[in-house]
C-alpha cells in the first residue's frame, strides 16, 4: 500500500512539473522569434497530448479487459451503479421506501414481520460485514467464472479453464461431483435460497439471495434451532455451512438488477442474471459458463437425463429470453466472454 502511494505522488509530480515546463516554454515561444531548439508547433502538440492523458479515464484494473471501464458504452453506463452494494451488511441493513413494498410484493407478503427485527437476528448469527476476500482494496486483476446450469456445458471440457479464475460462483443445485471435467470442481460462491439449497464444501461461501423476509429467518433458524422446515415447500431446518462464511444478497441489489437492467421484465430476476450482475461489480473479468440453451434449442440442467426439458425458461416469474438479451449484449461490448459450450 505504502509502494503504491509513493508510485501515484511520484507520476503526480512528474504530471504537475510537466504541465508548469508546457506553460513555460509556451509563453517563451511567445516572446522569441525563433527557437531552433524547441519550436512552438512542437510544445503546443505536447500541451494538447497532456491534456488528453489527463482526459482519459483510468483504467480501474490490470486485466487485458476491464468490467469496470467506463465511457466504452453508453449502453452500459446508463445501467452500471458502482455505488450499489451488493451484500447486505450490519452497515447497511435498511430497505427505502420503494423497496421494501416491491420486495415484499415478490412472493405476495402480505403480513411481514418487523424486518429491523429481522435484520438484528440475522446479524446476531452471522458476520455483519463484507466478506474480506470480496473487497477490492487496490489495483489488480480478479478473474471470476460465473457457472450457470446450461445442459450446454455436457462434453465442453471446460472444467480446467472455469477452475483457473480466482472466484468461480454457482448456483441453486449444481453439482460438480461427476461433472468436473466440464463444470470444474472448484467454487468460491455458491447463490441459493431456502428452496434450492444445497450442502456446500466447508471452503464455499454461501450467498443467500432473499426473495422474502422468511429466507432470512430461515438462515437464523438453520444455523440455530432448525423449527423452520418448510416455506412452500420442504426445506432443510439445519445447514452445515459454518455462520462466518453464509454473505446476504442486498434486497436492494435484487431491485437495481430489475430496474436497471432487466428494464421491469419479468417478476423479478433469476439467480442466474443475479449472479450475472453480482459478478461485475466484484470482479476485473468476467466469463460466463453454462448460460442459454444446448446446441439443439433445448433449455435443461447439464445433470438433468431429460434433454428436451425447459420449464425454467418460461416460468411465469423470469423473463429467460430477456435476461439472455442482457448477457449477449454484455458480452457485445466485451463486459464478459460467453462460452458457449455445446
Amino acid at each position: 500500500m505504502v509502494t503504491l502511494r509513493r508510485r501515484t505522488l511520484k507520476v503526480l509530480t512528474l504530471l504537475v512539473l510537466f504541465a508548469f515546463l508546457t506553460s513555460f516554454l509556451l509563453s517563451y515561444s511567445h516572446t522569441v522569434a525563433t527557437t531552433a531548439w524547441l519550436p512552438r508547433q512542437l510544445v503546443l502538440e505536447l500541451s494538447d497530448s497532456f491534456r488528453r492523458l489527463v482526459a482519459f479515464p483510468r483504467r480501474p484494473c490490470t486485466c487485458a479487459r476491464c468490467v469496470g471501464q467506463r465511457r466504452v458504452s453508453a449502453w452500459f453506463d446508463q445501467r452500471f451503479n458502482q455505488s450499489m452494494q451488493p451484500l447486505l451488511t450490519a452497515q447497511n441493513a435498511f430497505l427505502y421506501e420503494d423497496t421494501y413494498p416491491w420486495w415484499l410484493r415478490l412472493q405476495g407478503e402480505k403480513q411481514p414481520q418487523d424486518l429491523n427485527a429481522t435484520f438484528r437476528e440475522l446479524f446476531e448469527v452471522v458476520p455483519g460485514g463484507v466478506d474480506p476476500l470480496l473487497e477490492k482494496k487496490a489495483v489488480g486483476c480478479r478473474r471470476c467464472a460465473v457457472v450457470g446450469n446450461s445442459g450446454n456445458l455436457r462434453a465442453s471440457w471446460y472444467g480446467p479453464h472455469i477452475d483457473s479464475h480466482d472466484f468461480v460462483l454457482r448456483m441453486n443445485k449444481a453439482p460438480t461431483a461427476g461433472f468436473e471435467a466440464d463444470v470444474g470442481s472448484k467454487t468460491t460462491h455458491h447463490f441459493v435460497y431456502p428452496e434450492s439449497f444445497r450442502e456446500l464444501a466447508d471452503n464455499v461461501s454461501m450467498v443467500l439471495v432473499p426473495f422474502k423476509t422468511l429466507d432470512l429467518q430461515w438462515v437464523v433458524s438453520a444455523t440455530t434451532t432448525g423449527t423452520i422446515s418448510h416455506t412452500y415447500i420442504p426445506v432443510p431446518a439445519k445447514i452445515k455451512v459454518k455462520k462466518e462464511q453464509i454473505l446476504v444478497y442486498h434486497p436492494a441489489f435484487i431491485k437495481y438488477v430489475f430496474d436497471s437492467w432487466l428494464q421491469g421484465h419479468g417478476r423479478y430476476p433469476s439467480t442466474g442474471i443475479l449472479s450475472v450482475i453480482f459478478s461485475l461489480h466484484v470482479c476485473d473479468e468476467v466469463d460466463l459458463y453454462g448460460f442459454g440453451a444446448d446446441s439443439r434449442g433445448n433449455w435443461h440442467h447439464y445433470w438433468e437425463n431429460n434433454p428436451s426439458a425447459g420449464a425454467f425458461r418460461k416460468t411465469g416469474v423470469h423473463d429467460g429470453d430477456f435476461e439472455s438479451n442482457v448477457t449477449s449484449a454484455l458480452a457485445s461490448i466485451h463486459k464478459v466472454r460467453i462460452f458457449k459450450g455445446r
